[in-house]
């Protein structure tokens, strides 16, 4: 049976981008590891993201399995042409919550202990794990990015994980920024940060959409 090749390189860039989408957003996580960072240091911060990243690599994989399990239904091009548009609705759908959502409504007072860098990595995790709706995060993401490559099980596996190093990237970054401009770092930042996140996702999204239709509206992009 002949199998599609595909492209390793583009799967992992991929991936990555999965990952930094899927972290990126201010939710509960984000502010505990902006706390964390401002008030014990940047690698009591980047371990809560390690934790987080470790939950959402555990989600990508139960989305990624769930859409395995419909491969015959997405391999028909009308079906994947369909689920894109829906994955693309979705991705704008939670940029526009995203960009409208106040994360400093998570804030909470800082802790005066440290605690282990274990712990505090645990806790990143728990946090996320504790969210199962990002489950339809990865899901969109995949859908937009066809990301599900059938028969392809090394190459799968280095996208795959690759969302994790795309995870690690988003916090080692996130934290060594909030660490240099900690004195000048205030709530309304963090809105900034998000409102700019969100416009992001919501924009890609939107030529995503544009990107799918154009074909069927006799479009030239």
């Amino acid at each position: 049976m002949w199998i599609q090749p595909v492209d390793t390189l583009e799967l992992v860039i991929k991936g990555l981008i999965v990952g930094i989408l899927a972290s990126a957003p201010m939710g509960p996580v984000g502010v505990l590891t902006i706390q964390r960072t401002l008030n014990k240091g940047r690698w009591y911060g980047m371990v809560t993201g390690v934790g987080a990243a470790v939950s959402d690599i555990i989600y990508a994989a139960i989305s990624l399995l769930g859409m395995n399990f419909v491969m015959e239904f997405i391999e028909d091009p009308r079906n994947m042409f369909w689920f894109k548009v829906f994955g693309s609705i979705l991705l704008m759908i939670f940029g526009i919550y995203t960009y409208l959502s106040n994360p400093t409504e998570n804030l909470r007072p800082a802790s005066q202990t440290r605690g282990s860098l274990m712990h505090n990595g645990l806790t990143g995790f728990l946090v996320t794990f504790s969210n199962p709706l990002i489950i339809l995060l990865f899901i969109a993401l995949m859908a937009r990015f066809e990301f599900v490559v059938p028969e392809h099980y090394w190459e799968q596996g280095l996208g795959y994980m690759a969302i994790f190093g795309g995870a690690i990237l988003w916090w080692f970054c996130l934290t060594y920024i909030i660490d240099k401009v900690r004195n000048q770092f205030q709530d309304k930042t963090i809105c900034l940060l998000n409102r700019s996140i969100g416009a992001i996702v919501t924009v890609a999204a939107m030529i995503g959409i544009l990107w799918t239709l154009s074909p069927r509206l006799g479009l030239s992009i």
